[in-house]
């Protein structure tokens, strides 16, 4: 799934092609794109038409349209969602599920999700303008809504793995795996040390390194492994090109030398210097070394 970075990415682009456009009707294909909508796609479809888009937000990873009414459109990307804007005329996607059609004309926009992971979503918006059903999910840290000592004492209160405290969407939200080990790898910490072991000020410095490495990988439109993640112009971001641990496995630390070593963590992926982030001692008997 996109991380932060990523899906601002998108939500800039959004912002630049629908922000203040009235959607003349909006074909949806099957029922998948829809499933989060109880009423099924035909309700889904007659609700959106003729409604404007007054605003593209975002918090962590999760992205909607301010349909103003307090009603928003929740749009999940999933695993491998693209929204592409495109002229009428483009030959449809192989993988299209939803073209949205504006009463200015071209250009449209497509959701088009191979895995068919990603959907749309009506929802209403609360007192801050974010959608009821994703209310749970915490500020993250790039929002200004975002409270770093509430955050700090969160994550001190928790006696798990600092790095299942960081993915935790209902204490921070918008760090995935990839921006988790970054974070980790700058502030020298092993992600199986229990976040309650860390002090205040090196949870706080942790917090500050993710949204440092989000911010750059921000300013590199993303991290793209594949071509599923594109901005709405179809172009790749290039981050990948900067991490220093995630992915890394085998290859020398940019800070010590020393291989970056891969391990499981939470059925996942999990990368980190051995000599510059101590593992504590006996955690993760188990971890496979890879």
């Amino acid at each position: 799934m996109p991380e932060l970075p990523e899906v601002e990415v998108v939500r800039r682009g959004l912002a630049t092609h629908v922000e203040g456009r009235v959607l003349r009707d909006v074909e949806l294909r099957g029922h998948r794109v829809a499933r989060r909508h109880l009423a099924g796609p035909a309700d889904l479809a007659a609700r959106l038409a003729g409604r404007r888009v007054a605003a593209v937000r975002r918090r962590g990873k999760y992205l909607w349209w301010d349909l103003e009414d307090d009603l928003g459109l929740l749009l999940h990307l999933g695993m491998s969602g693209q929204l592409l804007v495109e002229d009428a005329g483009a030959p449809d996607e192989k993988h299209l599920h939803a073209r949205f059609r504006f009463e200015d004309g071209d250009p449209q926009l497509r959701f088009v999700d191979q895995r068919t992971f990603g959907g749309l979503a009506l929802a209403g918006l609360d007192g801050a303008g974010v959608p009821t059903t994703i209310a749970h999910i915490a500020p993250d840290p790039l929002e200004p809504a975002f409270d770093r000592a509430g955050a700090v004492r969160r994550m001190k209160g928790k006696d798990s793995a600092v790095k299942r405290v960081l993915l935790d969407q209902t204490v921070v939200s918008g760090i995935g795996n990839i921006y988790a080990d970054e974070a980790l790898w700058r502030a020298r910490v092993h992600g199986e040390r229990p976040a309650s072991a860390l002090t205040k000020p090196a949870l706080g410095a942790l917090l500050d390194h993710a949204a440092d490495v989000m911010r750059s990988a921000l300013d590199q439109g993303g991290t793209s492994f594949d071509a599923l993640y594109v901005n709405v112009n179809g172009a790749s971001g290039y981050f990948d090109r900067s991490l220093a641990a995630y992915g890394q496995s085998g290859r020398p630390c940019p800070r010590c030398g020393t291989p970056i070593r891969r391990e499981q963590f939470m059925n996942r992926s999990s990368f980190s210097c051995p000599r510059c982030q101590t593992r504590p001692r006996g955690a993760g008997a188990s971890a496979r070394r890879r």
